[in-house]
């Protein structure tokens, strides 16, 4: 059976607006995916660092200014994946590695909320993921509440000493959110003791950053 692209886009459409919870939304859709070669095991899970880690260069690094509420469409691709994380969650709750692939989805498809809610359940099953802390730090920014986001890229810091993007991170909040300048520059400076050569997800040297602050 052949579906046409406006057929998937309505898919997408149904799963930002909550109703992809429905068993049979969730399997129709997941078989419209499959049936386009939508691979959903393709996922995504590193993001905007200077060195591979855990988390993807379209999750991590959050924006300099504070995110406006937005409704935004979402891809059909990453539409297949919430679905199909949130069937395996449903069938398998204590499936930690499926949370945080589900908290991913959300992530991407602009939904915080929905994300916190899958990196908490996540790391209550796996406690002790930097990268998944610093994940959901980046979502509680997004969500207004940049002190519980400070509060995960130090849990992220305590957990891996080494960790770039939680102190990344925590200077943009500090700097953009809570207008707290020596401190922002106090948690790149701490980056580049780490990394000497680190940059910011642009492509700008955290050195550059750091001079372009200090004015």
């Amino acid at each position: 059976m052949s579906h046409s692209k406006q057929e998937l886009q309505e898919i997408a459409r149904q799963v930002q607006e909550g109703r992809y919870v429905s068993k049979g939304t969730l399997y129709v859709s997941v078989g419209i995916a499959l049936a386009l070669g939508l691979y959903v095991g393709n996922l995504l899970t590193t993001i905007y660092s200077p060195a591979p880690i855990h988390v993807t260069q379209t999750q991590q690094a959050p924006a300099q200014q504070a995110p406006q509420a937005q409704q935004t469409q979402i891809d059909p691709n990453i539409a297949a994946q919430i679905l199909k994380y949130e069937k395996i969650t449903r069938d398998d709750p204590a499936n930690a590695d499926a949370w945080i692939h589900l908290g991913h989805a959300y992530f991407d498809s602009d939904k915080p909320k929905a994300a916190i809610t899958a990196y908490t359940r996540a790391l209550e099953l796996a406690p002790g993921n930097a990268d998944v802390h610093t994940d959901l730090g980046v979502m509680y920014r997004r969500a207004g509440e940049p002190r519980k986001a400070l509060e995960q890229f130090d849990i992220a810091r305590g957990l891996n000493p080494k960790h770039e993007q939680s102190r990344f991170n925590k200077g943009i909040v500090l700097m953009h959110d809570l207008n707290q300048k020596e401190a922002a520059l106090a948690a790149w400076k701490e980056l580049l003791s780490i990394n000497p050569n680190a940059k910011a997800p642009n492509g700008m040297p955290i050195t550059e950053l750091i001079r372009q602050h200090s004015n």
